[in-house]
């Protein structure tokens, strides 16, 4: 007779261990990857996605791909359809067009995606599963906060920017574009909005949009275009929300200079709104035509002491208006001739001539100096840069190149 054959049984120690590990170690989520073919369609159609740009080389890029596919698995937790959040990545050696689309400059660089549209911020904070899931989780939060009495709007808060939109419903194609716009601009200005009976009065020719800009006493706009073209909303609501002469913050210095222009800068005491008034007036006025070559900004005197040593200036000095190139700092000569017609334009074209920094290393030029006085040759070294200290650093990412500057 021939012997029976039994399977042999898994020992039990081994089985609570194989279930310990799956429980406490779950699949790992796909993160999507992104090449030419599938890229469009697949942020199109994503709520909202994150999308990492990396190369296989780079030590920062191997040591976050496991804190991304950690948050990834956290998120889709929390959000498992399958278009509500996508974690996806690019490797830019790979798909170098991609990166060029993208204006990749390091890695590794998460950027956001809303519907196939980039965000302007990108994610630069800290690189931990909490951190880039609790920026997800607020990205994923509504923007716009429903007021439920138009007494609300007169107790808003006026040093901000609000814009405040009034319709019939929520179930409409002008509210649906009106979220789109803030779930894109939610950084730069505070959106508000009301609906049905308590609107009513503030819909007299139909649903409503109203921007009320910064100050007590600045009056409302009102955008006149089609609630339901979003792109004339939204450049509407981009030309309120992201002013021409913005503030400069220890927060988002690192995302200005890498926007690669030049910083004029006014440093003004933060109560000293009159100042700041003057500038941008001016700014206005004498440089929208240079809007793309340099950057307007304004800067808190106290929170940037370090800069004004720079340039031998105290909080006391202020207000003070000076350049950074992102090599040297160039101090405009007295805030007081600001209002100057064209001086503070010369100011910014002698920036891009190349003359601020040759007088800084050999003295006025020949066709500045009085006919008969003689040309001095003065070799002085002009302050270096303060703020190209907030660029990226290359000890978070790998950089991969280095602008030029004057």
């Amino acid at each position: 007779m021939r012997p029976a054959i039994f399977p042999l049984l898994p020992d039990p120690g081994c089985l609570l261990l194989l279930l310990v590990s799956w429980l406490f170690n779950p699949a790992r989520s796909e993160i999507t990857s992104l090449d030419s073919g599938n890229i469009d369609d697949i942020l199109n159609n994503a709520d909202v996605a994150l999308v990492n740009f990396y190369a296989d080389w780079c030590r920062f890029s191997q040591m976050l791909h496991p804190i991304f596919e950690e948050a990834s698995n956290v998120i889709k937790e929390e959000y498992p359809e399958k278009n509500q959040v996508v974690f996806a990545r690019v490797d830019c050696d790979q798909h170098s067009d991609i990166a060029q689309r993208y204006r990749i400059s390091k890695y590794p660089t998460l950027k956001l995606f809303r519907n196939g549209m980039m965000m302007k911020r990108e994610y630069r904070g800290q690189r931990s599963v909490t951190a880039i899931a609790d920026y997800i989780r607020q990205q994923k939060s509504n923007p716009i906060r429903e007021v439920q009495d138009l007494e609300e709007i007169s107790s808003l808060d006026r040093s901000r920017r609000n814009i405040i939109g009034y319709f019939e419903q929520k179930d409409s194609d002008n509210y649906r574009t009106f979220e789109r716009v803030a779930n894109i601009l939610h950084d730069d200005c505070v959106f508000l909005s009301a609906f049905g009976a308590i609107s009513k009065a503030e819909r007299f020719s139909g649903d409503n949009v109203i921007y009320k800009p910064p100050g007590e006493n600045a009056p409302d706009m009102v955008y006149l275009g089609s609630l339901t073209n979003f792109d004339l909303i939204y450049a509407w609501t981009q030309d309120k929300c992201v002013p021409l002469v913005r503030e400069i913050t220890f927060e988002n210095g690192e995302e200005l200079t890498e926007e690669g222009l030049p910083f004029l800068i006014l440093f003004h005491m933060k109560d000293d709104l009159e100042s700041l008034e003057k500038f941008q007036q001016e700014v206005a006025r004498q440089l929208i035509g240079e809007k793309g070559t340099i950057n307007f900004l304004h800067a808190d005197c106290d929170k940037f002491r370090h800069p004004l040593l720079h340039i031998q200036k105290t909080p006391a000095d202020c207000p003070v208006i000076a350049i950074d190139s992102f090599r040297h700092m160039y101090v405009f000569p007295d805030f007081s001739d600001l209002s100057v017609p064209g001086k503070l334009k010369q100011f910014v074209l002698d920036l891009h001539s190349g003359k601020l920094h040759r007088e800084f290393h050999h003295g006025p030029d020949p066709t500045d100096v009085a006919p008969g006085q003689p040309i001095q040759d003065l070799a002085s070294s002009p302050p270096e840069s303060s703020f190209q200290k907030l660029a990226p650093s290359e000890h978070r990412y790998t950089l991969l190149r280095e602008k030029d500057e004057l």
